[in-house]
């Protein structure tokens, strides 16, 4: 190697080293962030927040690597001309495309190392990260509870509330519980309008605290006939204050490192999706014929038939329903209206899993372009960065980081969009994978060619050319003339 390549090269390592890691620690503490309430006053030891530090570390690696070249491939081109160090390398006749080389040939292998890590590290890292949490909440039942759908995560119980809030997220609105511990169904039905969770660390009971409510139990005893059954009485009773303590021993038990969730799409290889992607697509066609072939067999079109005109009777009237008396009109137009309502409502009630069942889908899809497209990620941002580092040349922290963090924002914008069209389906997957690509790569060439020729990022001279040019034109023709 070089002492021209080794010095660009040592040019550039430093300062993408310092950003790299520092961006990592900002997208990390942002995870922890976000899992904040997860944890604190929850009694989850520092080897558990150490485990999601370090599986979030895998999973941030791939997204700051793209922000770490732009930012420093600005700043190292933009010393290296602040300094003149490229203009002495040109009179020495080096060339800018020369200079950059081996900056060229390392974005490549950090785009093999950001593919490598996309595509076997990062899935690690959700399967493990997404599993832990899970295993959390188990060991702590008040946080496994989500609004909205009924929880089974505690043993013996299926609670449903609609709103979980408070300082501790322990205070509950609008609570309906099943108590199954007599292990013959859903005969103890408890409903309140507010209620409480309170646990003590270490203890083996979890307390709900139901306020303003209604209880109702249907006593049952095993053997008993279909008629006994009948005669049985039932209890019920508004209170205002029920208080159930809930056996949450078995739960000390949880395996942490279980895997109870491994089919997720991010947590999935090219290789693995590749082979997903085709049994989800023919379940997807398979639901769609039979919901048409449904949709067929309700409407009776088997029952239409066409006659030949020669059996057509001349005597009935084209409408169809001047051929019958009121009465059977009537009838007809019942039957025709509720067998209407009943097939809009049932595409209405299919509408919802066929849309969830094509996100689904859209997701697998998405996820496969996405991992080599952001893959490239680092290629595309170090062709944007390092020629508008040699145009802007200014070196540091200051401006370069304000470019940096804009073109980054662009690009994941539109690759936010891109994405999200592709999930509802407004576009194909693989154009809404690729859009960020393709709207940035116009602007990488653009700057590289500038930069190449030694041009500015814009003149704006040249925005007046062509209004100079078109006034002198006119100028000229009326001395013509005269």
């Amino acid at each position: 190697m070089k002492t021209l390549d080794r010095y660009i090269l040592k040019s550039f390592l430093i300062p993408f080293l310092t950003t790299f890691l520092i961006i990592l620690f900002v997208l990390i503490m942002q995870m922890l962030w976000l899992a904040f309430d997860n944890f604190a006053g929850k009694g989850i030891g520092i080897f558990i927040i150490l485990k999601f530090l370090w599986y979030s570390t895998l999973m941030a690696a791939p997204q700051a690597l793209p922000i770490g070249v732009l930012l420093s491939s600005i700043m190292t081109l933009g010393s290296l001309s602040e300094n003149y160090e490229f203009a002495a390398a040109k009179s020495a006749g080096v060339s800018l495309q020369r200079m950059v080389r081996p900056l060229v040939f390392l974005a490549v292998f950090l785009s093999s190392i950001n593919f490598l890590f996309l595509n076997y590290v990062y899935p690690y890292a959700v399967l493990k990260q997404l599993n832990l949490k899970a295993n959390i909440k188990k060991k702590q039942p008040a946080l496994a509870l989500v609004p909205g759908s009924f929880n089974t995560e505690i043993p013996n119980y299926q609670i449903k509330f609609e709103e979980k809030y408070g300082e501790e997220k322990n205070l509950l609105k609008k609570v309906l519980i099943y108590d199954l511990s007599s292990k013959r169904g859903n005969n103890k039905i408890i409903t309140a309008k507010r209620g409480k969770i309170t646990s003590e660390q270490g203890s083996r009971y979890m307390t709900l605290i139901l306020n303003d409510g209604y209880y109702f139990e249907h006593h049952r005893k095993s053997g008993e006939t279909f008629e006994e059954r009948k005669k049985m009485p039932a209890s019920h009773a508004n209170f205002e204050e029920y208080i159930i303590n809930i056996d949450i021993s078995s739960l000390d038990n949880t395996d942490l490192d279980e895997l109870k969730y491994t089919k997720n799409f991010n947590m999935l290889s090219l290789g693995q999706l590749k082979d997903t992607i085709p049994a989800l697509k023919k379940g997807y066609d398979e639901y769609i014929a039979s919901r048409a072939k449904n949709l067929f067999l309700t409407l009776d079109v088997e029952d239409l038939h066409n006659y030949p005109d020669s059996l057509i009777n001349k005597e009935l009237s084209p409408t169809i329903l001047n051929n019958f008396e009121l009465r059977e009109k009537t009838n007809i137009l019942n039957i025709a209206i509720s067998k209407i309502d009943r097939t809009l409502s049932n595409n209405k009630s299919y509408k919802e899993p066929l849309k969830n069942r094509r996100k689904w889908l859209n997701h697998h899809d998405i996820e496969y372009y996405n991992r080599i497209a952001f893959s490239l990620s680092c290629l595309l941002l170090f062709f944007i960065g390092a020629p508008l580092g040699s145009i802007i040349r200014k070196g540091g922290m200051g401006l370069p980081m304000i470019l940096a963090i804009s073109i980054y924002v662009l690009y994941f914008f539109t690759n936010t969009f891109g994405r999200n069209m592709a999930e509802e389906s407004s576009v194909t997957a693989l154009l809404g994978s690729w859009l960020a690509v393709v709207l940035m790569l116009p602007l990488a060439l653009t700057l590289t060619i500038r930069a190449a020729k030694d041009k500015g990022l814009f003149s704006i001279s040249n925005l007046f050319i062509p209004i100079t040019t078109f006034f002198k034109n006119i100028f000229s023709k009326k001395e013509k003339t005269t």
